[in-house]
């Protein structure tokens, strides 16, 4: 077994891998380190390689947060049904497509710097740990696909996206990190309380008017200490849809300490604001063009369709520590 170890190339981000080197040294493995080039580059990179290397056994190893993980993940799954579509215009057997889900695994190693969304689903693991991640075993998790796109943990339209995208925008313009989530979040407040956005699920349309906020999600929490989905799991085959109907300003900041709680769906103060439904496929339309906001990358459009693919990841977790199984 090889692994490939994905660090992001962004230069702010080198002083967390010093631990990761440490780590390495002290654990004889046969392994190699990529270092990402720009935007979408860890995806190009896991496609090109299992296109070029269809028979080694690998498993890629996604260092850091959110945005690396998610483009680790979508190679792997857009890899594999790239497989699969060859094999049925192939004639080939359905079971032969599958066979590359045996060689190609996926890992993550969380060092500081990111938010730990995606790892807070799997309690009682160390991910901070090269020993631990070696030790792991393979587990099948959903993923699902938007578009072309692919989503390993939420996804969010309306407020939430908004305050990505303004926040995005004064980052570039050299703004700190958090003046540019609380500038995001005045800028949302003023501006993206009503969306005219259309969301069906399961052929089922539920905004019936005006929303603030929607989020799609295979795992349960977002920005760092949102818990937005509490009810998600990762393996059950189900997207969790959660969507605010539009209200009163007073009304939704009171509502957002439950939001970041978990505590939101079932709420009295939600009643007949909130809408709840866990579906296997989502619909999303627009007149206007709108972001939604993918494990933490904005993906602009005006008509988005999600699918739930069960089990399409396979990814090694690390064992349960003794003093929490």
């Amino acid at each position: 077994m090889k692994y490939i170890y994905i660090i992001n190339g962004r230069p702010d981000k080198a002083q967390y891998y010093s631990e990761f080197y440490e780590q390495l040294k002290q654990e004889p493995h046969v392994y190699e380190v990529y270092t990402t080039l720009g935007e979408g580059d860890a995806t190009r990179y896991v496609r090109l390689y299992c296109d070029l290397h269809p028979e080694e056994e690998v498993c890629f190893v996604a260092c850091g947060g959110n945005g690396i993980i998610n483009g680790v993940a979508s190679g792997l799954v857009g890899y594999f049904e790239y497989v699969k579509e060859s094999a049925a215009n192939d004639g080939a057997v359905a079971a032969q497509s599958t066979m590359p889900k045996l060689r190609f695994t996926m890992a993550v190693l969380y060092f500081g710097g990111a938010t730990q969304d995606f790892i807070i689903n799997f309690p009682g693991r160390n991910f901070h740990s090269v020993k631990d991640m070696l030790a792991g075993t393979v587990t099948p998790i959903d993923v699902i696909k938007v578009n072309d796109s692919y989503c390993v943990n939420v996804c969010n339209i309306g407020f939430n996206a908004r305050v990505a995208s303004r926040a995005n925008e004064l980052v570039a313009k050299g703004k700190s990190a958090h003046q540019a989530y609380t500038r995001g979040v005045i800028n949302a407040i003023l501006t993206s309380r009503y969306n005219r956005i259309k969301v069906t699920v399961d052929g089922e349309r539920i905004d019936g008017g005006l929303m603030i906020l929607c989020t799609f999600a295979n795992g349960r929490r977002v920005g760092g200490e949102f818990n937005c989905a509490p009810t998600a799991k990762v393996d059950d085959g189900l997207i969790d849809v959660c969507l605010f109907r539009a209200m009163t300003l007073l009304r939704f900041l009171t509502l957002v300490p439950l939001y970041r709680k978990g505590e939101h769906i079932g709420s009295l103060r939600g009643r007949g604001k909130i809408i709840f439904r866990q579906a296997r496929e989502v619909v999303i339309s627009s007149r206007d063009i709108i972001d939604i906001y993918i494990d933490g990358e904005l993906l602009p459009g005006s008509r988005f369709e999600m699918k739930m693919l069960p089990g399409a990841l396979p990814l090694r977790l690390p064992p349960v520590q003794e003093s929490q199984s």
